[in-house]
């Protein structure tokens, strides 16, 4: 069974619809588009729409900001593939990824690929410095992966993760200097941090602004190292995480928890956790966006005459009727007994594959009544017709 196209969002009345953004049609690619044809396409209009090529131009200013967004999404390998599953509400639900509304961070992100210069946060003025002056060195992110079970997505889940990271030194609480030592200002920099300069690039002449290369952004330096972390104001430890799973999340999603990283080297922040979906394969259930699907075997008499029986869900048993005359492999559907949406308005369902099971052991007194059964009902079979090879409603 096809799960349904990726990038396809389910509505509340069981239709679908695009999604509200094509990120592909804003960078004018297709979906099957290669990463270097997106990264032609965008550098493409990126420079088409470039503030310093279109001053004061609001218009252009935005669209510079959309096409970026789109790239930002486009260009990484699991934000795209959860973009591809389910629009922009994947990306939403995962917290990978937020709307490009900061001029200052789509001009970073340009430059970053496209540019070659570094620490463009600050080239029009009150962007968001990576390293704050006086505040250490950022931590790094970290990355986890987290096994969830079919009956887990459903409803949500809490769990708990031992997480191996830096944490701050407990002999300096993180400051990288000996106890009873202050750290001394750094001359280059005076102690912002950061360092500006002038580049000539493409764009003609701009100012930029870095990391200090002798404090590495910290505006400190340290005279008299902890003798614990060396200087460094981190060391390895283990720490256990409480993650809140909300139900519908699919493999690719991730979750984000901020603060949580690799603490930052001499105070500074620490960096961000990001908690990876991966889902583990179900023994009788295969999901199909909201909804579970799943075998169930009934013998001929059953599906020719009708029957009550217990079919298995996610939840437990539940009833379910098959209609007298149930045709193998009619599919039929058990409302709300699938996963939980992402974003709210209920469950899915499931959907109840009806298999006429054909026995190949027979006794002789089984045998003597399905010759007698093949008699009269030779006769009645119908003639040859195209074939439904969908799921029935």
């Amino acid at each position: 069974m096809r799960r349904p196209r990726l990038h396809i969002e389910r509505t509340g009345r069981g239709e679908y619809a695009m999604a509200s953004k094509d990120y592909y049609r804003v960078l004018d690619v297709g979906r099957e588009a290669s990463l270097d044809d997106i990264k032609k396409s965008y550098r493409k209009l990126a420079l088409q729409y470039h503030p310093d090529r279109n001053p004061g131009d609001h218009a252009a200013e935005a669209k510079f900001k959309e096409v970026t967004e789109a790239y930002e999404v486009l260009c990484d390998a699991e934000r795209r593939r959860a973009y591809d599953q389910f629009g922009e509400a994947g990306l939403r639900g995962a917290g990978g990824f937020h709307q490009t509304d900061d001029l200052s961070d789509a001009l970073a992100s340009f430059m970053r690929d496209f540019g070659g210069l570094g620490g463009f946060e600050d080239l029009f003025g009150g962007g968001r410095r990576s390293r704050g002056g006086g505040g250490g060195e950022p931590g790094a992110n970290m990355q986890i992966k987290l096994q969830l079970e079919l009956g887990e997505i459903a409803v949500g889940t809490t769990k708990k993760l031992r997480v191996r990271r830096r944490i701050a030194c407990q002999a300096c609480s993180g400051s990288g200097s000996r106890v009873g030592s202050t750290p001394a200002t750094c001359r280059q920099c005076g102690g912002r941090g950061q360092v500006q300069r002038v580049v000539q690039s493409f764009l003609g002449r701009m100012m930029t602004v870095t990391d200090c290369p002798a404090c590495g952004g910290a505006g400190r330096i340290t005279q008299d190292p902890c003798p614990d972390c060396r200087g460094e104001g981190t060391q390895d430890g283990d720490e256990t995480v409480s993650v809140k799973v909300p139900p519908g999340v699919a493999a690719g999603n991730y979750i984000p928890m901020r603060g949580l990283g690799h603490a930052g080297r001499r105070g500074g922040p620490a960096g961000d956790l990001f908690v990876l979906i991966e889902e583990t394969a179900h023994p009788i259930f295969q999901r199909l966006g909201d909804d579970i699907v799943t075998d169930v075997f009934v013998t001929a008499a059953d599906a020719a005459l009708g029957a009550n029986l217990e079919v298995p869900t996610l939840d437990g048993k539940a009833k379910l009727k098959i209609p007298s005359g149930t045709q193998s492999h009619r599919i039929l559907r058990l409302r709300g007994k699938g996963l939980g949406r992402l974003h709210g308005g209920g469950r899915g369902d499931a959907l109840v594959r009806v298999v006429v099971h054909t026995p190949d052991d027979l006794s002789r007194r089984e045998r003597e009544l399905l010759e007698e059964l093949r008699t009269l009902q030779t006769d009645k079979l119908p003639p040859p017709r195209k074939g439904n090879y969908g799921l029935e409603e």
